[in-house]
């Protein structure tokens, strides 16, 4: 019988911010090639958990955290533009040891992700980005103007959104673990629960819909790193379940577009829109041939 890997959980206080605290799912040596995790909205660190068993048990050193505000990333005044994210994680991981890092971001991590690999190329080897659009990168405008992306203005709404969720956050949430998932059992009930929980409060949810508040700032950012023109030698793999709409070419000529010189696409066969939970031994079979091809 092959064991599972477990997994631990690792808290990092911030010194430099005040009343806050990071905290980390990690597995696998910790003298491994590394890979960090970064989850989307609305979920947390344990939206990883498979796909981390998964690379601990090939020998790696998995980690994924809480994003700032998020669950047992507790925050005040958490940033909820993506630099500002990338800036803050960035900080909190610097003491660890990462050799050969792949970064993976799903959803708003993938915004993050995308962020992080612009403006501080030298801290990866390799990048993947999952199952969402970046902001002002193409194809971002099209996306906007897809009437079902309708949550992406209501949660823009300041208080609003808060308000009419607050306290409701499972129903809510299972509305889109439901509706564009290729899988909806795949995201268990105790998953479920345990997102609900890492959104209690107003704090908290509201740090996840400021994540779509800060859309174009996001956007502004990016458009100008294009209009920079310059080049970026981090591979980049991009993901999307089969479900997912959208073209795969669209997405990857944006990120040859924002600079990145060596870009690849793939489909998760089966999945939907949360592809990490869906079909994690697609998701990490995938990564893991990335990372051999871009040694």
């Amino acid at each position: 019988m092959i064991s599972t890997p477990p997994l631990h959980r690792r808290s990092i206080a911030l010194p430099h911010v005040a009343d806050s605290n990071m905290q980390l799912l990690e597995a696998g040596p910790s003298d491994a090639p590394a890979l960090l995790f970064l989850h989307g909205w609305p979920e947390s660190a344990r939206a990883w958990e498979a796909v981390m068993r998964l690379a601990a048990g090939d020998g790696y050193h998995a980690l994924a955290v809480d994003l700032p505000g998020i669950g047992g990333s507790a925050m005040r005044d958490a940033p909820a533009d993506k630099l500002g994210m990338a800036t803050l994680l960035r900080e909190a991981t610097k003491g660890l040891n990462l050799p050969g890092l792949t970064l993976v971001g799903h959803d708003v991590g993938g915004q993050v992700a995308f962020a992080w690999a612009t403006a501080f190329p030298d801290d990866m080897a390799r990048v993947v980005i999952m199952d969402v659009a970046v902001p002002g990168i193409e194809p971002w405008d099209d996306v906007l103007r897809n009437p079902h992306i309708w949550h992406f203005a209501f949660h823009a709404i300041p208080k609003l959104p808060e308000l009419l969720v607050g306290g409701k956050q499972r129903p809510y949430f299972d509305y889109f673990y439901d509706a564009i998932s290729g899988r909806p059992d795949a995201i268990l009930a105790d998953r479920r629960n345990a997102y609900a929980d890492a959104y209690a409060g107003s704090e908290a949810l509201g740090t996840g819909f400021g994540w779509y508040r800060a859309f174009p700032e996001d956007a502004k950012r990016n458009a100008g790193w294009v209009e920079s023109k310059r080049r970026i030698g981090v591979p980049l793999l991009f993901l999307r379940g089969e479900h997912e709409g959208g073209e795969m070419e669209a997405y990857r000529r944006g990120f040859v577009d924002a600079g990145f010189a060596r870009v690849e696409g793939g489909i998760v066969p089966g999945a939907g829109h949360f592809a990490p939970e869906e079909a994690p031994e697609a998701v990490w079979k995938r990564i893991a041939a990335f990372i051999a091809a871009n040694p």
